[in-house]
C-alpha cells in the first residue's frame, strides 16, 4: 500500500513515511493509491472480533510496512483494558427507535479523538524507535485533538508535542486538561486567534520544507492519514453491531468542524461498508452544511467564525475536505491545485454542478444546529431517556432526527462526555455535568501555557528553541 498527494506532487510513499510526514511536500494531503476493499464474507468472519483485533485486520488493510504481529500488538495497546471506561471500547447506547449513540468518549480525555491518538501514541513510537529518530509534532486544536494528542504523547520516547489553541475560545475543562499537564515534551501554545488561525500557522511552518526537515515536523491533526485510518474502525464496529447479518444498511450521524471524523464513514463506505447515509452536522459556522446544500465552497473569515457553545466545531476551514473534493473530481489532482488556486484568489470555489452525486453517489446529507436547538436537544434526550449528551453529540442528534428511516439504524457519533461542557450542560439542564471520578479537581490544578500572538514566524521561533533535534 503506497500513498499518494491530492494535488499529485508527491512520489509514492509508505504509511510508515507519511506516517512521519503530515502535510504532504506539495502542500496536499495523503491519500491511498487504491482503496481496499471489504467483502461482506470479510465483514461477517469479522463480527467475533473484539476492538483492538478489529483495528488490527482494518488497519492491516492500510498498513503494510509493520508487521501483522507488531501492528496487532500496538493496536492491543491503544485499546487495552483500563485505556477506555468500557469493557466494549466503544459502546452502542440506544437512545429511541432506530437512533443510538456510537459511544466514542469512553478513553482518557473524554472524547472521540481518542480513538485515534491512542494509537497513534503506540504508532509513533514505535517507528521512531525503528528508525532512530526523533519529532516534533505541531499541531493546532479546538479543544478535543490537543488534549487527546497530550495524553496519549506525554512522556513517550523521541516525540515532543507543540499543541496551538485558540486563546480564550474553548472551555474550562478543554483548557484545564491540556495546560495542567507538567511533561517535559508537553508544549501548549495559546494563539491570540481562532481556530483557522491556528492551523493556518501549523500549515504555514509545514510549508517552511528546510525548517520542516531540520527540525522533523509531524501532524497529529486529521491531516495524518493514521488518524483518518484509525477512525475508520469505529464505522466497521458500528455497523457490526448495528446489524445482524451482511448487506444491511446503516447511517451514521456525525457533528461535523474539520471533516476528517466523516471523511473516515466516506472512506469505510468507499471500502464496501453498507453505509446508506452519512449525515453531516454543524452548528452555526455551518460552511461544510452550505457546500452539501449548494455546492459552493465559501469559508468565512476569523471575525466571521462564530463561537459558539460546540467550540470543537467552530472552524470554517475544513482541512479534511480536500481529501473529498479530490474524489468528488474524478481524482484529478491538477483540478484539485486548481479549485485551491481558486479558493486562494476569489476566497470559493463552485462545485454545484456535482451537487446531484453528494447524496446519489456519496450518500451525504446535512445540517445545521443552533444554540437553541443544542439545549432543546440535551434537555429533550436526557428527559425522554436519561442519557446525557454533549452539545457537539446534541448537533448531530439533531441534524439526524431529519433523516430517520424505517429499518434503518442511525447510529450518532458522542463525540465528548458532557463533562467537558459544564456551563452549557448546566444551562440546558439546570444541573451540572458529572465529572468522572479520576478528573475530579482537573481545574485547580497549575496550568502551563505560553500565549503568542497570531504570527508564524513567533510560533516557528518558538519551536525553534524547544524541539527535539
Amino acid at each position: 500500500m503506497k500513498y499518494v498527494s491530492t494535488r499529485g506532487g508527491m512520489e509514492p510513499q509508505s504509511f510508515s513515511d507519511i506516517l512521519l510526514e503530515g502535510l504532504a511536500t506539495d502542500g496536499g494531503l495523503a491519500i491511498p493509491q487504491q482503496v481496499p476493499q471489504v467483502s461482506a464474507q470479510m465483514l461477517e468472519s469479522w463480527r467475533p472480533l473484539s476492538y483492538p483485533e478489529l483495528a488490527a485486520q482494518v488497519l492491516g488493510l492500510f498498513i503494510d510496512d509493520i508487521p501483522a504481529e507488531d501492528l496487532a500488538r500496538l493496536t492491543q495497546a491503544a485499546y487495552a483494558p483500563g485505556v477506555f471506561a468500557s469493557e466494549d471500547v466503544v459502546p452502542v447506547k440506544p437512545l429511541k427507535g432506530s437512533l443510538s449513540l456510537l459511544g466514542l468518549s469512553e478513553g482518557p480525555t473524554l472524547a472521540f479523538k481518542d480513538m485515534a491518538m491512542q494509537f497513534l501514541g503506540q504508532v509513533f513510537e514505535y517507528v521512531l524507535q525503528r528508525r532512530g529518530t526523533t519529532l516534533n509534532v505541531v499541531g493546532a486544536t479546538s479543544g478535543d485533538t490537543g488534549s487527546a494528542a497530550e495524553y496519549a504523547l506525554k512522556g513517550k520516547k523521541g516525540v515532543s508535542v507543540f499543541m496551538l489553541s485558540p486563546h480564550g475560545r474553548m472551555s474550562a475543562f478543554q483548557r484545564a486538561q491540556m495546560y495542567s499537564l507538567q511533561d517535559a515534551n508537553i508544549f501548549n501554545i495559546a494563539v491570540e486567534g481562532v481556530f483557522d488561525d491556528c492551523q493556518d500557522i501549523v500549515k504555514a511552518l509545514a510549508g517552511d520544507l528546510a525548517f520542516k526537515e531540520q527540525y522533523r515536523l509531524g501532524a497529529v491533526n486529521s491531516i495524518n492519514w493514521a488518524r483518518i485510518s484509525a477512525q475508520i474502525v469505529y464505522y466497521f464496529w458500528g455497523w457490526l453491531r448495528a446489524t445482524t447479518g451482511p448487506g444491511q444498511q446503516v447511517s451514521f450521524a456525525v457533528p461535523s468542524g474539520n471533516f476528517g471524523n466523516i471523511l473516515s464513514g466516506h472512506m469505510a463506505r468507499k471500502m464496501g461498508l453498507p453505509i446508506r447515509r452519512l449525515v453531516l452536522a454543524t452548528n452555526e459556522n455551518n460552511v461544510l452544511e452550505e457546500f452539501f446544500r449548494t455546492g459552493i465552497y465559501r469559508p468565512r473569515s476569523a471575525a466571521d467564525t462564530h463561537a459558539t457553545s460546540s467550540p470543537s466545531m467552530d472552524i470554517s476551514r475544513a482541512s479534511n475536505f480536500e481529501r473529498f473534493v479530490f474524489d468528488l473530481v474524478g481524482q484529478d489532482a491538477s483540478e484539485v491545485r486548481r479549485l485551491w488556486d481558486e479558493l486562494g484568489g476569489k476566497g470559493y470555489f463552485d462545485l454545484s454542478s456535482h451537487q446531484p452525486e453528494f447524496e446519489s453517489k456519496y450518500g451525504f446529507v446535512a445540517g445545521a444546529s443552533s444554540h437553541a436547538d443544542r439545549l432543546a436537544t440535551i434537555r429533550r434526550v436526557h428527559e425522554e431517556t436519561g442519557v446525557l449528551i454533549d452539545p457537539h453529540t446534541a448537533d448531530g442528534v439533531k441534524v439526524a432526527e431529519a433523516y430517520l428511516e424505517d429499518g434503518i439504524p442511525m447510529l450518532a457519533l458522542e463525540t465528548a462526555l458532557p463533562a467537558k461542557f459544564g456551563e452549557t450542560i448546566l444551562e440546558a439542564t439546570g444541573k451540572p455535568a458529572p465529572v468522572p471520578a479520576h478528573l475530579a479537581g482537573l481545574d485547580s490544578l497549575p496550568q502551563r501555557v505560553d500565549v503568542l500572538p497570531n504570527d508564524a514566524e513567533r510560533v516557528l521561533q518558538y519551536v525553534r528553541e524547544r524541539a527535539q533535534v
